[in-house]
C-alpha cells in the first residue's frame, strides 16, 4: 500500500488554465468530424488520425471542464455512448505512432493503424514503419493482424475473430458466474475466449449422447483432452486404450 498512499496529498496538481477559445475549436472540430462519420457510414474511418489528436489535446487541455463536465471520462461518454474504447484506440494511433506514419494511415483503416501503434510502443527506435505500412496495405486485416502477433510474441497465434451479441442485464450475473467457474476448473491463465468454448463443448457434448451426432461429440471432447494437464492426459490415453482392447 506504500505506492498508493504516495499519491494522497493535501496539495494536488493545478488543472491547467482552460483555453475557452481553443476548447471552443476542438470540442466543435471533435462534434463536426462525428456528425460526419455518421452521414458518411462507407468512409467512416478516414478522419480517425485527425479525431484521435483532437482526444489528445482535449484530455491534455482539460477541455471538458467548458462543458462543466466532471471528467474526461464523462466526455467520451457523450461523444462515445456505444463504445469508448475505440477512443482510446485512436488516441493511442496518435500517441505512440510518428507523424510521417500518421499521414499514411489512412490508407490502411484505423484497426491496422491500431496494430502498428502495438508494434511503435513495443520497438521503440527499431520500428521498422516503412516495411510494416506495405505489410498493413497489402495484407487483409485478421491476416496482418496474425502478423504482428508473431512479431511481438516471436508465435504463429491462431486465427481469431471477436463476435459480438446483445445479451440483458439480468442475464450477465448468470454468464459471468459460468465462465468463472469454468477459469476455476481450467486455470486462472485461460481466456474468457476458452472459458466460453469450454461451457458450449459440455453443453454440445451433452446434447450428443445420444449419438445424434457423433461428430460434435468428437469435437468436444478433443476440446476438452487438450486443456488436461499431462499426466491426466495420459491416464485419459491409457483408459481409453484399455476399453478398446
Amino acid at each position: 500500500m506504500v505506492c498508493l498512499t504516495n499519491l494522497v496529498t493535501k496539495y494536488p496538481p493545478m488543472p491547467p488554465k482552460l483555453n475557452r477559445r481553443r476548447a471552443q475549436e476542438v470540442l466543435s472540430k471533435i462534434d463536426a468530424i462525428l456528425a460526419w462519420e455518421a452521414r458518411h457510414e462507407n468512409e467512416r474511418d478516414t478522419r480517425f488520425v485527425e479525431l484521435g489528436k483532437y482526444l489528445c489535446e482535449v484530455r491534455a487541455g482539460q477541455y471538458w471542464r467548458l462543458e462543466k463536465l466532471k471528467s474526461f471520462d464523462e466526455f467520451l461518454e457523450r461523444r462515445f455512448p456505444e463504445s469508448r474504447r475505440k477512443a482510446y484506440y485512436l488516441m493511442s494511433i496518435h500517441e505512440h505512432l510518428p507523424p510521417q506514419v500518421r499521414k499514411e494511415l489512412k490508407q490502411v483503416g484505423w484497426t491496422k493503424g491500431l496494430e502498428l501503434a502495438k508494434l511503435a510502443r513495443h520497438q521503440g527506435q527499431r520500428f521498422e514503419s516503412a516495411t510494416w505500412l506495405h505489410k498493413a496495405r497489402q495484407m487483409p486485416k485478421a491476416e496482418f493482424q496474425r502478423e504482428v502477433e508473431k512479431e511481438l510474441t516471436g508465435k504463429d497465434s491462431e486465427p481469431s475473430e471477436l463476435i459480438y451479441f446483445k445479451v440483458y442485464k439480468s442475464q450477465i450475473p448468470v454468464i459471468e458466474q459460468a465462465i468463472e467457474t469454468a477459469a476455476l476448473m481450467l486455470g486462472s491463465d485461460k481466456s474468457r475466449g476458452y472459458c466460453l468454448e469450454m461451457i458450449c463443448a459440455d453443453f454440445l457434448a451433452g446434447a450428443s449422447m445420444d449419438g445424434s451426432n457423433p461428430e460434435i461429440l468428437l469435437q468436444s471432447i478433443s476440446r476438452y483432452y487438450k486443456f488436461l494437464p499431462g499426466p491426466q492426459q495420459e491416464v485419459f490415453l491409457s483408459e481409453v486404450n484399455r476399453k478398446a482392447s
